[in-house]
């Protein structure tokens, strides 16, 4: 097995389970809100790849109590639970009826703090003693021993400190000599502590009293004075912070009310992933094995929601350009000039048991930058932001042709070198991911068709680019190498047999002739010849391909398909969404359709409608769901913002703030999603308000806006 793949008995989704989440700290709790070490013991409240809590439980009188109901907020910052007592005899002989008291929690995260507010009241006709337990603990693990790698050694538990009658420490020194601490600080004196870390609180509740407890865990990382925010100042700080990310996004509805949820859950969810850095907003890739900054993830995120949201886009741009790589490193990877893969922030990675500190080993986030940066420009106009990262998007066009063209055949390949790095170096990075027709693993350096496609738009881009700043011998150059390797590419990469592109070349130059939806994101980056375009479409719908939710990242017909593996015939929501784009912008928008309904159907049986990371790749059964993939994140930033980019799929609508031209393309609209509104989406410096309806005569799409400038057309091609 891979030694960075997640555990598959590492699974945490089930029906006991809520997920909080801000930017470097989340939560995993039961459906009570408690904290308990349950299977692999993946619960718990995490802070820069560290669970720091692996423990909490609420008692009342020493009763576990009955679960009535709970929910995420709509908004995504509050885990609201309803409990009530068990019946139970008291000590002066007297019964608590079930029923009697009402508990109400309220839970949140917010970076670096989890709070709670918990609420009792009495509706027993007379006074009631009540005892409220708290117990925590943590383990402080590294979210890698979590996902399943064995450590021979740990850092040292300090135990727990009782400060005060309302401050309780726990903290562990761990092998790079951080000192990990969680401040648990309440808002009145317990009544009791006892070891380890369970403290205590004597209620006595009259009938219909109303009695209140708060507390705050505070996480650091050799830091001296944690942050002093209660429940109170948190929950407003992110109401704040969800104001101000929703900001980025239009406000969109449509006449199809689940649509709209699943659209209005999936912003939720992206805000709720975007940290602030310095140069702005990233959205981190997921929670809870990917709660940091991915480049590959950051990017594509960003292409899904550039037509609705392209501030994000210019932050992604920005911050990686920030983390670009300046020198040769073998040993995480690094490139002058490569894109980020990841950034880690735990105790294995400081130690350098791991990697991924700072780790490069990904041969697509490179020319995806690029391609971000050209239709970023193409969307906005914004040539400012463009200059700012001008040197970046160079040196990112030479690491293509200088590093990435690993045997300087024309193709972009990868090739591991650091040693405890990811062996595949696509999107689809397991170990077994990659291989020819018999089964047998791809060696030497691999070309993905894929990657080639991103290759293909980046050199588009970065000639597009370098002629506006007069860099006219660059642009003719890298349009040159455009034209060429789409030629090669559509000679070499397709196959007659399969109806599809290869998945890969390897360092052989033995084609992989395997059936897998890289191909479809061929589709994407329009480096597929139209005849050939037409023909891969027809194949990706087969229902060897098209489980019915979303294309299969491998066909059943595949030796190595598995419709329960990660990469090897699983259905990944943000896959499906390039693919669909990629076939609209074809012109096969009824195809693009089938797949945005499939997605959609799927949506409607996930909880609280939230597009995992992944689900199994099992044909649709009528009246049932797809099946879950154990340990598929839940939020995943690519996931969430697929639906952006489905919509864009059947719209196609394109932003050209050069040509100022909103034009769509060939629009259709479904019979259950008959009107779009987009409420104040940024154009040219502006808002307008843009509507999109379905007429029953002959099923034609018309579009309505109001924009105000004279400069700027609508465009719809029919």
């Amino acid at each position: 097995m891979e030694k960075h793949n997640i555990a598959t008995d590492a699974s945490y989704v089930d029906d006991r389970t809520h997920v909080l989440n801000h930017r470097d700290t989340f939560g995993i709790m039961n459906r009570s809100g408690d904290i308990l070490p349950l299977g692999k013991e993946v619960h718990g409240i995490y802070h820069k790849d560290t669970r720091f809590v692996n423990q909490l439980r609420l008692r009342i009188n020493q009763q576990l109590p009955v679960l009535l109901s709970s929910n995420i907020k709509e908004a995504n910052e509050i885990l609201s639970v309803d409990l009530t007592n068990p019946g139970h005899p008291l000590p002066d002989g007297r019964q608590m009826e079930q029923g009697s008291i009402h508990i109400h929690r309220s839970q949140l995260v917010r970076n670096g703090n989890f709070h709670e507010k918990i609420e009792l009241k009495n509706y027993q006709n007379e006074t009631l003693p009540i005892n409220l337990s708290l117990h925590f603990d943590g383990d402080f693990k590294d979210i890698f021993e979590i996902r399943g790698t064995r450590r021979d050694h740990r850092g040292s538990d300090r135990g727990h400190e009782r400060i005060d009658d309302h401050t309780v420490v726990f903290s562990n020194q761990g092998l790079d000599g951080a000192i990990r601490k969680c401040k648990i600080v309440f808002n009145q004196p317990f009544s009791d502590f006892q070891t380890p870390g369970k403290v205590c609180f004597d209620l006595p509740l009259a009938p219909k009293e109303l009695k209140c407890i708060e507390y705050s865990c505070h996480f650091t990382v050799d830091e001296v004075d944690p942050s002093k925010e209660n429940y109170w100042d948190s929950r407003s700080a992110n109401a704040n912070d969800l104001g101000r990310s929703n900001d980025y996004f239009p406000d969109i509805r449509t006449a199809n009310e689940h649509f709209t949820h699943w659209i209005h859950r999936s912003k939720a969810d992206l805000v709720s992933l975007m940290a602030d850095t310095p140069t702005g907003k990233y959205p981190y890739a997921g929670v809870p094995w990917y709660n940091t900054a991915f480049g590959r993830d950051g990017i594509i995120t960003a292409l899904q929601t550039l037509w609705v949201a392209p501030r994000l886009s210019k932050d992604v741009l920005l911050f990686l350009a920030d983390q670009q790589a300046t020198s040769l490193n073998e040993s995480i990877d690094a490139e002058p000039g490569k894109i980020l893969h990841e950034i880690r922030g735990g105790e294995m990675a400081a130690m350098a048991e791991l990697p991924f500190k700072k780790y490069y080993g990904t041969v697509d986030a490179t020319p995806l930058f690029v391609m971000l940066a050209g239709e970023y420009h193409k969307r906005t106009g914004d040539l400012k932001t463009i200059k700012r990262i001008w040197k970046p998007i160079e040196k990112a066009l030479d690491w293509i042709d200088r590093y990435g063209d690993i045997d300087q055949d024309g193709y972009v390949e990868y090739q591991a070198k650091s040693k405890n790095g990811l062996t595949n170096q696509g999107w689809k990075d397991s170990h077994d991911s990659i291989f020819h027709a018999n089964g047998q693993l791809a060696g030497g350096s691999i070309a993905l068709c894929e990657v080639q496609g991103y290759v293909y738009s980046a050199k588009r881009h970065g000639a597009r680019l370098a002629k506006l700043f007069g860099y006219d011998e660059k642009s003719a150059r890298w349009e040159a190498d455009a034209i060429r390797l789409k030629e090669r590419f559509n000679r070499d990469f397709w196959d007659d047999t399969l109806n599809s592109y290869v998945l890969a070349l390897d360092g052989n130059k033995e084609a992989c002739k395997v059936k897998s939806s890289n191909a479809g994101q061929v589709l994407f980056t329009g480096i597929a010849d139209p005849e050939k375009a037409d023909k891969l479409v027809k194949t990706l719908l087969q229902p060897d391909m098209f489980s019915g939710w979303g294309l299969r990242t491998l066909s059943s017909d595949e030796i190595r398909y598995n419709p329960m593996s990660y990469h090897n015939g699983s259905v990944w929501p943000h896959d499906v969404a390039l693919v669909a784009d990629g076939m609209g912008k074809y012109g096969y928008q009824e195809q693009a359709l089938r797949l945005m309904t499939g997605l959609f159907d799927a949506s409607l049986f996930t909880p609280l409608q939230r597009m995992p990371e992944l689900f199994c790749g099992f044909g649709k059964r009528t009246g049932e769901g797809p099946t879950a993939y154990p340990v598929a994140c839940s939020p995943q930033a690519w996931s969430v913002a697929a639906v952006f980019l489905l919509l864009k799929s059947i719209l196609q609508i394109d932003i050209d703030h050069g040509k100022k031209e909103l034009c769509f393309f060939k629009p259709i609209l479904p019979e259950y999603l008959r009107r779009i509104r987009i409420k104040d989406m940024e154009l040219g410096g502006k808002k307008v308000d843009i509507e999109v309806i379905r007429h029953d005569k002959n099923n034609m799409v018309g579009v309505n806006w109001n924009l105000d400038d004279p400069n700027w057309r609508l465009k719809i091609i029919k």
